[in-house]
C-alpha cells in the first residue's frame, strides 16, 4: 500500500501516490540542474513546464478523488521529453525499469494570438491554425462584414469563444509545435531575447538623445548667458509655479481631445458597422428600394454596388479607426501604437478604395457631361370656334400624390416587377403659333456621355398624354431607367395656339404652368379654372373681370 501526497502543480491540486510523487519530483529536479548553468529565464520555463504538466495531469484525472499513479507520471514524461537531451544537462534523468519515447504530437489549437493583434487577435489565430498570412484572413473578415453584414458578428463570437494564447504551452499549441521542455525553453529565451535587444536598443536611444539634449541645452546657456546665473529669487519661483499651472492646463486639454477623439471615430465606426450589417442583410433578404439610399455616384456605375459600398466604407472608416487609436494613445500611455505591418496593410487597402471610388466619380461625371434632348410633335384639332381645354392628370396606382404638383425630386417605383423612377418635373409652355394650326410639342432632356448617348436616354423616357376631341389631357410625371436617377431629366409640353383660339386652363394644371403670358400681367398660378383667348402676341383672359364682379359681391 502506497502513502498518498497532495501537492499543487500549476495551481492546481492533485493526489498523487508517493512513487510517483518521487519520480515527478527526481524529472523536474533534473529539468531544473539542465537549466542551472543560464538561470536567465529559469523560473519561467519551469513554471511553464509545471504548467504544461498540470494541464496533461488534468486531462487524465476526470475525478477529483482519482490518484495520480507512476504510469501517469510515466505518460507524462513520454510527452514532455527526457532532460537527457540538454547538452548542458548536470544530472540526467533516468529510470532504468523504463525506456521513454519523445513524442511527436504537433496537433495545432486554435487560440487568439495576443501578440499580433489588431482588435482581438482572432484574424492571426486563425491564420496560425491554417498556417497562411493574417493579412488574408483580415481581408476575408473585412469582406464578410460589408459584403453580408455578418462579419462583425462571426468576429464577436470567436472573439468569445476563443482563448488569448498567453502561456508558452498555448502559444506552441498555436503554432502546432510539441509542447515538451526544449521547445518551452527555445520559445521563453527567444521572447526574453528579443525583449533584452528592444529595451537596450531603447535604452541606448534614450541617453543618445539626452546627451545630445544636454549638450545642446549647455551651449545655448553658454551663449545666452556668458555670466554667471544669481540665483532663483521669489519672482522665478512665481514663473516656475505658473509655468506648472500651463503643463498641467495643456495635458487636460490634450485628454479632453483624446476623449473627443475617442467619442467621435467610435460613433462613425460603429455608425458604420450597423450601416454596413444593415445594407448586406437587406442585400441578403432581397430587400431594396426605399431601405438601402445608395449615393448618387453609385447608380449606373459599372462597377457592383457592394464592392462600391465596401470601398466608400473602408475609405471612411479607416481614418477613423486610426483617429480613435490616436484617441487611446492620448488617454493612455499603455496603448500601443499600430505595428508597422498593420499600418502599411491599412494604407494599401486605403489607396485602393479611394483608386475605386476615384475611378467611379471620374466615370459618374463623365455619364453626366453631355446634355441631350428628344422632341415630338403632335397636331391639335382645334378650331377658332371651339375652346381646348388643358389638364393634368397623376396615375395613383404609381405613385400617390395627395395634391398633384411638380417636384423636382425622384421616386424608386415598381412596375410589372421592374424598378423603375417616377418624376414629377414636367413643364406646360402656352405660345402663340406662327402657323394657322394648333399643335403640341413634347420634348425630353436627359444626359449621357455623349451628345448621341443623351440623345438616346432621352428617348427611352417614358411620357404619355391623350387628346380627346378638344380636350388635351397630359401626364404629370414621367418614367425612366433606375439607373438615369440622378440624371437631370425634364419633360417640357409646349402648346402652340393660332391667334383668335380659345383655351381654358384647368385646376391641376396650376403647379405646372411655366412659361405662359397673358396681357393681364396675372400670376402664372392665378390663371388656372380661367378662360383665355390667344391673341396676336399673347394670352388675354376672357373671363376675369366676370369673376372678379361675383367675388366682389359675395364679399359685400
Amino acid at each position: 500500500m502506497n502513502k498518498t501526497v497532495n501537492i499543487n502543480l500549476g495551481g492546481f491540486f492533485f493526489h498523487i501516490d508517493e512513487v510517483a510523487y518521487q519520480k515527478l519530483k527526481r524529472y523536474l529536479a533534473s529539468i531544473s540542474n539542465s537549466l542551472s548553468e543560464d538561470s536567465a529565464g529559469k523560473n519561467e520555463i519551469i513554471a511553464d513546464i509545471e504548467a504544461r504538466i498540470s494541464e496533461l495531469l488534468s486531462e487524465k484525472i476526470t475525478d477529483a478523488r482519482q490518484v495520480v499513479n507512476e504510469s501517469d507520471i510515466e505518460d507524462i514524461i513520454a510527452i514532455m521529453g527526457q532532460p537527457e537531451d540538454y547538452a548542458d544537462a548536470e544530472e540526467g534523468y533516468s529510470d532504468a525499469s523504463y525506456s521513454y519515447q519523445r513524442s511527436t504530437n504537433t496537433g495545432k489549437k486554435l487560440f487568439r494570438d495576443g501578440e499580433d493583434k489588431f482588435l482581438g487577435g482572432v484574424a492571426s489565430g486563425i491564420a496560425h491554425y491554417f498556417n497562411i498570412d493574417t493579412i488574408w484572413i483580415r481581408l476575408g473578415m473585412l469582406a464578410l462584414f460589408f459584403s453580408a453584414g455578418v462579419g462583425v458578428l462571426i468576429y464577436i463570437i470567436f472573439w468569445i469563444l476563443l482563448p488569448e494564447a498567453k502561456t508558452t504551452a498555448e502559444k506552441l499549441q498555436m503554432e502546432g509545435e510539441p509542447v515538451n521542455i526544449d521547445n518551452i525553453e527555445r520559445k521563453i529565451r527567444e521572447e526574453l531575447k528579443s525583449t533584452s535587444e528592444n529595451f537596450k536598443d531603447f535604452a541606448n536611444n534614450a541617453s543618445e538623445k539626452i546627451k545630445k539634449g544636454a549638450n545642446e541645452f549647455s551651449e545655448k546657456m553658454a551663449s545666452n548667458f556668458p555670466v554667471k546665473a544669481k540665483k532663483n529669487n521669489g519672482l522665478q519661483d512665481f514663473l516656475d509655479t505658473i509655468g506648472k499651472i500651463f503643463l498641467v492646463l495643456f495635458k487636460f486639454i490634450g485628454k479632453f481631445i483624446g476623449i473627443i477623439l475617442v467619442f467621435v471615430a467610435a460613433a462613425v465606426i460603429l455608425s458604420l458597422i450597423v450601416g454596413g450589417f444593415s445594407v448586406g442583410s437587406f442585400e441578403i433578404l432581397n430587400i431594396n428600394g426605399e431601405f438601402i439610399n445608395y449615393p448618387d455616384f453609385l447608380h449606373d456605375a459599372t462597377l457592383p454596388k457592394w464592392l462600391l459600398t465596401l470601398a466608400l466604407f473602408i475609405l471612411v472608416g479607416i481614418p477613423f479607426i486610426i483617429l480613435f487609436v490616436l484617441g487611446l494613445r492620448i488617454l493612455s500611455s499603455n496603448v500601443k501604437q499600430l505595428t508597422k505591418t498593420t499600418s502599411l496593410s491599412l494604407l494599401g487597402i486605403w489607396l485602393v478604395a479611394l483608386i475605386i471610388m476615384a475611378f467611379t466619380g471620374v466615370e459618374f461625371g463623365t455619364k453626366h457631361a453631355k446634355n441631350g434632348k428628344f422632341v415630338e410633335k403632335t397636331d391639335l384639332n382645334v378650331s377658332p370656334k371651339d375652346t381646348l381645354t388643358v389638364k393634368i392628370v397623376n396615375d395613383d396606382l404609381l405613385f400617390y400624390q395627395e395634391n398633384v404638383r411638380r417636384r423636382y425630386g425622384k421616386e424608386r417605383i415598381e412596375v410589372n416587377g421592374e424598378t423603375i423612377t417616377y418624376s414629377n418635373d414636367v413643364n406646360l409652355n402656352i405660345k402663340k403659333s406662327i402657323t394657322n394650326n394648333a399643335y403640341a410639342v413634347i420634348q425630353k432632356k436627359s444626359n449621357g456621355r455623349s451628345r448621341i448617348d443623351a440623345n438616346n436616354s432621352a428617348e427611352k423616357i417614358r411620357y404619355d398624354y391623350k387628346i380627346n376631341e378638344n380636350e388635351l389631357i397630359l401626364n404629370a410625371f414621367f418614367l425612366s431607367n433606375i439607373g438615369n436617377i440622378y440624371k437631370d431629366e425634364q419633360v417640357t409640353i409646349t402648346v402652340y395656339l393660332p391667334e383668335a383660339t380659345n383655351i381654358y386652363l384647368d385646376e391641376s394644371v396650376k403647379y405646372f404652368l411655366n412659361d405662359v403670358k397673358n396681357s393681364t400681367k396675372m400670376y402664372k398660378r392665378d390663371m388656372a379654372t380661367h378662360y383665355f383667348i390667344m391673341t396676336n402676341q399673347k394670352l388675354k383672359c376672357t373671363d376675369c373681370s366676370i369673376k372678379n364682379e361675383k367675388e366682389e359681391l359675395k364679399k359685400v
